[in-house]
């Protein structure tokens, strides 16, 4: 066993000052030796070396920067584009949101895991985020609806997380210097100067994301919201729509509140023709949201343009970029982008703000679309576009969600006091399609 001795020698005149006791004969000088075990001998002996976890991932960023951290769920080497979300809760269905694949999403919000997962609130059928960052990780659970703690949930579908790193400070630098690449690793082999590398030899942009959360066959939706979390109180409408949703990475709560709305909803993938969606004539096509650069997925907008003019679309966030891509609009990459449950909107034909989720790196510029596109939203954080219509067309679309899953229900028309809001023109007036 190594050892290494540590020798102490306590005299009366290191103990007492400089002025000694009245009678120093009667101390002496007192040795205390002792033995500190290496930390590579702690197994053999059967001793643990600390009640405590301690730093044994690193978060390493495009711009040099090293993050030591604990981890926690699965272990290993993951890059992907770092963002930071401020959702005060309702991380669960941040973790299984489409839209998130390829992105580390950190939270701002400084404590989670309390909640612990309910498999109610999925928003998808896995995790397609590249990894969590979290500042604190809750070591007990207090929600009544819990069945599993947020460490196994994320081992079990081999999602990497972090905690214990400065959240504050790296919002800070994304606020700054824009969404970076970052690579987390567990592995102690790899060196700072590899992942590094890895950080900046990889690239989100021009990456097709949508393709790998879309379902791959149609399927029929009838999934209703829970009578728990309805809000529609108006018992639905009296003309069930026949919609059709191109998945290009739909959240349920999307589909759900199709549903409860009456709608008779078929859900087919991103690749499926345009010909054969208008062979099943719908009320109605919804283009939802999706993860990733909508100019890296030009098959899509051609089928948004196969479509348009032959019946009502909507678009929700990648499908509203999508839209304005296929009228002649441009779109452009933001600088962090939106993420959160927290988003001032204002909608400019009738003044009311809503808060808004939403959960985008891309926009589209207004600049840049045809005579006869009105926008119709507007992000009051940065003014960018948040929803538009072209009435010759029959189009109306949002950037941000809705069904707000995680986040306050102002767009839902459920209650009383918000009339004429876009979930309820999407349904109700499917025909009309407008205010």
């Amino acid at each position: 066993m190594a050892s290494t001795r540590l020798d102490f020698a306590l005299k009366p005149s290191t103990c007492f000052s400089t002025k000694l006791p009245p009678n120093p004969s009667k101390f002496r000088v007192v040795t205390v030796r002792c033995s500190a075990l290496r930390s590579s001998d702690a197994a053999a002996t059967g001793l643990v070396e600390r009640p405590w976890d301690v730093a044994n991932a690193r978060l390493v960023l495009e711009d040099g920067s090293i993050w030591k951290a604990k981890s926690f769920g699965a272990s290993g080497t993951q890059v992907g584009e770092v963002v930071f979300n401020t959702s005060l809760t309702g991380y669960q269905e941040i973790l299984t949101d489409p839209s998130y694949a390829g992105q580390f999403v950190l939270m701002t919000n400084p404590h989670i895991g309390n909640t612990g997962i309910n498999f109610g609130d999925e928003e998808s059928r896995e995790c397609f985020l590249a990894g969590l960052v979290i500042r604190s990780l809750s070591i007990n659970t207090s929600n009544w609806r819990c069945t599993e703690e947020l460490a196994k949930y994320l081992a079990e579908r081999n999602i990497m997380g972090i905690y214990d790193v400065d959240t504050r400070a790296i919002t800070r630098r994304l606020r700054q210097d824009g969404s970076l690449i970052g690579v987390l690793s567990t592995e102690g082999t790899k060196t700072d100067e590899e992942l590094l590398e890895m950080s900046r030899s990889w690239d989100i942009v021009g990456v097709d994301l949508i393709s790998g959360v879309s379902c791959k066959e149609p399927y029929e939706w009838v999934d209703k919201t829970k009578s728990d979390w309805e809000f529609n109180t108006n018992g639905g409408n009296e003309k069930n729509y026949r919609v059709i949703v191109y998945d290009f990475g739909i959240k349920h709560n999307i589909l759900k509140r199709l549903a409860s709305y009456g709608c008779k909803i078929t859900v087919v993938p991103s690749t499926w023709p345009a010909s054969e969606t208008l062979k099943m004539k719908p009320d109605g096509v919804l283009f939802s949201n999706g993860p990733g650069d909508p100019s890296a997925v030009p098959y899509a907008v051609e089928t948004v343009k196969e479509i348009l003019g032959k019946v009502p679309v909507f678009g929700i966030c990648m499908g509203h970029q999508l839209l304005g891509q296929a009228l002649g609009g441009k779109t452009f990459k933001m600088k962090f982008g939106h993420h959160g449950g927290n988003h001032p909107v204002r909608n400019i034909r009738n003044g009311r703000v809503e808060i808004s989720a939403q959960n985008h790196n891309y926009a589209v510029d207004p600049a840049t679309l045809p005579k006869g596109v009105e926008v119709t939203h507007v992000n009051l954080n940065d003014g960018t576009c948040a929803g538009l219509t072209y009435a010759a067309l029959n189009v109306m679309s949002l950037q941000y969600h809705p069904e707000a899953s995680p986040g306050p229900h102002d767009s839902d028309c459920g209650n009383a006091n918000h009339k004429n809001t876009c979930i309820q023109h999407l349904i109700s007036n499917f025909t009309i399609l407008f205010w």
